[in-house]
């Protein structure tokens, strides 16, 4: 099987990996719930790929992702739930019906997109799959609660700031960035406090509750906590590189060297480089 630009090919091409008896052992093996960790971490690696401006890195990791949507559409299929058609379908005529500025007809595009039709079209559309989802039985996708709409598998931090906007929407938010501050030394105390208690369980959920607020803080300083993070982690692997090449030059290894070594080489490894 030669490969191609047509995406039927890799329809074609999933579809011998699911084969019984002919196609991939792996593959064949696997299900939505064993394919969705992949599924996160194709997307991260093109959000990587992003940040580091590597646009080679990009073409292949977006090949990646794709691969996860014509997977899990696959799998649907042989369920004779959806195939990767309804999925192609289900985006474009979400994206057509939420841009009726662009794609409608001449008087839509004159007058715009007008305030609050976003979240008037949206709410049809909940609407549109609470009646399909009952005439399939699955039941009418109701939520119990305002916030339960926002999904539980996104990353922590991610999940943290999605509540906290959706939160926002009906007026429970801070009014500044100022108050969260305080509300971080509050809740550091708490954590101080717990650590005292010994208790692991009272320590978590202080530890929890000072996360939540710092991405708070974040919002309010139009900060996204994971990218923020991101960036810092990278900072620390580069510091850290610095101390490891350092010994290196010196014939010694990580182990070799002492808390007091390693930390000089930090200081080092903070100040800018000419």
């Amino acid at each position: 099987m030669k490969p191609s630009r047509d995406i039927d090919r890799l329809l074609e091409i999933m579809a011998a990996l699911r084969t019984p008896v002919t196609g991939c052992p792996w593959d064949l093996e696997q299900d939505f719930r064993s394919i969705a960790p992949y599924t996160l971490e194709e997307a991260f690696e093109v959000i990587d790929a992003i940040e580091r401006d590597d646009l080679d890195d990009l073409r292949e990791e977006l090949g990646d992702l794709l691969l996860q949507v014509v997977f899990h559409a696959r799998m649907a299929e042989e369920r004779r739930a959806f195939d990767f058609g309804d999925v192609v379908d289900a985006i474009t005529t979400k994206m057509i019906r939420r841009h009726p500025h662009v794609f409608g007809d001449e008087d839509a595009r004159e007058a715009g997109m007008a305030k609050g039709a976003w979240n008037r079209i949206k709410a049809e559309e909940k609407a549109e799959r609470a009646k399909r989802r009952a005439e399939l039985g699955l039941g009418g996708g109701e939520k119990n609660s305002f916030l339960d709409d926002v999904p539980q598998a996104l990353p922590a931090l991610m999940r943290a700031l999605k509540l906290q906007q959706k939160a926002a929407k009906v007026g429970f938010d801070w009014s500044e960035a100022e108050p969260i501050l305080d509300k971080i030394a509050e809740e550091t105390v708490e954590l101080r406090e717990a650590l005292q208690s010994g208790r692991k369980s009272e320590i978590a959920e202080e530890y929890g509750d000072l996360l939540f607020a710092i991405v708070n803080l974040g919002r309010h300083l139009d900060i996204e906590p994971e990218s923020a993070l991101r960036a810092t982690n990278e900072k620390f692997r580069s510091r850290f590189h610095f101390i490891e090449k350092s010994l290196n030059e010196q014939k010694r290894s990580l182990d070799e060297a002492s808390l007091e070594e390693m930390e000089e080489l930090w200081q080092k490894a903070k100040k800018p480089r000419k």
